[in-house]
């Protein structure tokens, strides 16, 4: 980031709105600093938090964040906008994921950290409505610990687009720009990544039931 121009930052316009993507891009891709390191505010904790999904640690997750935001900064003279800012940066984030998993050939271990319990989708079966009881409590705790674990054993490519369409809510069509892959492609992974979760905590289910 070497050019800081004399202009404010462009944190929000003259009626107190956020800024949009575009102008602080455009403003960016001018020199300004200020406005790229509003879009690395805006968007820092949906990167590390894709990359610690992706990769099971969370020092190299904060590592290979920082790598993507470094990596999106150079390449922004080239970004033309013709795609949303988020995905061009998430595909940035991706990539710079998928070169670490295959530098350390790891293929799912690791837990999930409680971010994934906490973006549930609101009024899904496992988000919590008021003050719970001790033991609606302790069955949400058991339910996410599940889920985690299970999704920890999907293979990365089908664990990134359940991450991107569950947790970030991208299309497919993103999810097919984010993941360089046919929009095909991530329909036929998305189904099989569900199937495969349903498989895995119907186990887990079982087993506990069991016990």
């Amino acid at each position: 980031m070497s050019q800081i121009s004399a202009t404010p930052p462009l944190a929000a316009n003259a009626a107190g709105a956020e800024v949009a993507d575009t102008d602080l891009v455009k403003s960016a891709q001018g020199g300004d600093a200020r406005a790229f390191d509003q879009l690395v505010t805006r968007y820092r904790g949906k990167v590390f938090g894709m990359c610690q999904h992706l990769v099971q640690n969370e020092q190299d997750a904060w590592d290979l964040a920082q790598e993507a935001f470094i990596k999106a900064w150079r390449a922004l003279p080239t970004f033309k906008q013709d795609s949303g800012f988020y995905t061009w940066l998430y595909r940035i984030a991706h990539n710079c994921s998928y070169d670490w998993l295959r530098k350390k050939r790891i293929q799912g271990d690791g837990e999930f950290d409680e971010t994934w319990q906490n973006q549930v989708a609101a009024g899904a079966e496992t988000t919590p409505r008021g003050a719970l009881r001790p033991d609606q409590a302790l069955r949400n705790r058991e339910l996410g610990e599940r889920i985690r674990r299970a999704i920890a054993q999907l293979s990365p490519e089908h664990r990134a687009v359940v991450l991107l369409r569950e947790v970030e809510g991208l299309s497919y069509e993103e999810i097919a720009e984010v993941t360089e892959s046919q929009t095909g492609t991530v329909m036929s992974r998305l189904f099989y990544a569900r199937k495969k979760l349903q498989e895995l905590l119907q186990d887990t289910h079982n087993a506990h039931e069991s016990d």
